[in-house]
């Protein structure tokens, strides 16, 4: 299995374009709140839990995220927590309301991931590995974390894997 790092690495190097950075920071919480409010709505009672396709996805990507790195994966547990009862929340809504938030959100989501890789100049990982859908929300808070001084090994460490150092750096400067 890959490592963090590993995964934070591969999905750095079609993210290095600081205008693709920002257009994911907006575009990837966008699209998971919309695909936990379009998979709330099918539910099933058991007991007193709700069970419903969006649950059973944040639980096994949970586990992938925790697997990967303990304190990230807490992060993620935290704020797929809220993503989920946005979910729940929004699934309860009139359906009009519910599908133009759910469909809405992802559309609109995924015209800032595709201007963002216009920036870019390169497709999204996603096409060459479908873990980049996985890895999109994780790395965007990495990114977060990253921009506000915490994990900086980690950060180095990415960059360093992903050639985003020295001359790379300067190359990605002048571009912009």
């Amino acid at each position: 299995m890959k490592t963090l790092v590993d995964q934070l690495s591969n999905y750095a190097d079609y993210h290095r374009n600081p205008r693709n950075k920002a257009t994911h920071l907006i575009g990837v919480p966008m699209i998971v709140l919309a695909v936990m409010s379009m998979l709330s709505r099918p539910s099933l009672m058991v007991g007193s839990v709700q069970l419903s396709p969006a649950l059973l996805v944040t639980a096994f990507t949970l586990l992938y995220y925790l697997r990967l790195d303990l304190m990230f994966g807490l992060v993620m547990a935290a704020l797929l927590t809220l993503a989920l009862w946005f979910g729940v929340w929004t699934a309860a809504l009139e359906p009009t309301l519910w599908l133009s938030i759910g469909i809405g959100g992802f559309l609109v989501g995924w015209a800032f991931q595709f201007v963002g890789h216009y920036f870019e100049g390169r497709k999204p990982a996603f096409v060459d590995d479908i873990m980049g859908l996985a890895i999109g929300p994780l790395f965007v808070v990495a990114e977060i974390l990253f921009m506000i001084g915490l994990f900086t090994r980690l950060k180095v460490e990415i960059d360093e894997r992903s050639g985003i150092s020295g001359r790379h750096k300067i190359q990605i400067q002048d571009s912009n």
